[in-house]
C-alpha cells in the first residue's frame, strides 16, 4: 500500500512541476523591436498556411512591449478575430512565452487557475513570441479558426523569422 502511495505522490508532483515548467518563460532577453519589413515577411507564412487549409484568419506581429506593428485579416475572417489576433501577440510579447502555455495551465486546473487573474493573458493558442539572433523581438498572434489551427499558423510565421 505504501508503493502505491508512493507511487501517486510522484504521479502528482510530475504533473505539478510539468504544469509549473510549461508556463515558465522564455529565457531569451528582449531586442530591438521587429521591423515593418520583418512583420510582414512573418505574417507571409502564416496568411499561407491558412489559405493552405481553408482557413480565415487575423494575423497581428507585435514589437516587445506589445504595440501593433503590422495587421492582416482574410476575407470573410470573423470580426471578432482581429481584436483577439492583436491580444495574442501582445500576451506572447509581453509574458514571453506562448499562449497555449497559458492555455495548458489553465486546463490543469488546480493552481493553473490563477492565470485567470493575470490582467492580460489570453489562455488559448495561436501567440507566440518572434526570436531573431537569440532575442525576443516581438510576437505574433493569429485568431479566426480553432486554436490549435491559429497555433499551426502562428509557429508557420514565428518559425520564418531567424
Amino acid at each position: 500500500m505504501a508503493c502505491f502511495a508512493q507511487r501517486i505522490l510522484l504521479a502528482f508532483l510530475f504533473c505539478c512541476c510539468s504544469s509549473v515548467e510549461a508556463l515558465c518563460q522564455m529565457p531569451n532577453p528582449y531586442g530591438p523591436p521587429i521591423s515593418v519589413d520583418a512583420a510582414k515577411k512573418a505574417a507571409a507564412p502564416a496568411i499561407a498556411e491558412a489559405h493552405k487549409n481553408n482557413w480565415t484568419v487575423a494575423v497581428a506581429i507585435v514589437d516587445t512591449a506589445g504595440n501593433l506593428v503590422y495587421y492582416e485579416k482574410m476575407d470573410n475572417t470573423q470580426l471578432g478575430s482581429a481584436q483577439i489576433a492583436i491580444r495574442k501577440a501582445r500576451c506572447a510579447a509581453q509574458f514571453k512565452r506562448p499562449t497555449k502555455a497559458f492555455q495548458d495551465a489553465l486546463a490543469g486546473g488546480g493552481a493553473g487557475l490563477r492565470v485567470l487573474g493575470l490582467e492580460g493573458v489570453v489562455p488559448v493558442e495561436g501567440g507566440i513570441p518572434i526570436v531573431m539572433d537569440g532575442k525576443i523581438v516581438g510576437a505574433i498572434g493569429v485568431s479566426g479558426d480553432t486554436s490549435d489551427h491559429d497555433g499551426e499558423c502562428a509557429k508557420a510565421g514565428a518559425d520564418s523569422i531567424k
